[in-house]
């Protein structure tokens, strides 16, 4: 009889066990959904809407360090005129080589548009 109990009671114990073998890694996969991917993702949007507003005129930092100013834009290129004096020296490059949209004096909008709330 005695053993017929000891093992009754056993059961249910190592089923609570594989619930709570596999509770940590929801808890990990909760903590990085939160702290790289949806961080990311959002991130990711805010690049394509610049992007996707680029127009002509508006100056530019390309990925390889290149500041331009956009010239004309075909399909996904860009013609970027990279030249500081009376040369017009234009370089051709994609959308996506954009990293940042940039406003008077080589500073970033969004430096402006706080300074000019301030």
């Amino acid at each position: 009889m005695q053993l017929a109990t000891a093992v009754g009671t056993a059961a249910p114990a190592g089923q609570g066990s594989v619930l709570g073998a596999f509770l940590p890694f929801a808890i990990v996969l909760g903590v990085m959904y939160f702290i790289v991917i949806r961080p990311q993702n959002v991130q990711r949007k805010k690049r394509d809407q610049m992007i996707a507003n680029l127009r002509k005129g508006n100056r530019v930092v390309t990925i390889g360090g290149l500041f331009g100013e956009i010239v004309d834009i075909k399909d996904d290129a860009l013609i970027l005129n990279v030249s500081t004096g009376s040369e017009k020296v234009t370089v051709r490059t994609t959308k996506w080589a954009v990293q940042d949209v940039i406003g008077k004096d080589n500073a970033p909008k969004e430096k402006e548009q706080s300074q000019g709330q301030a």
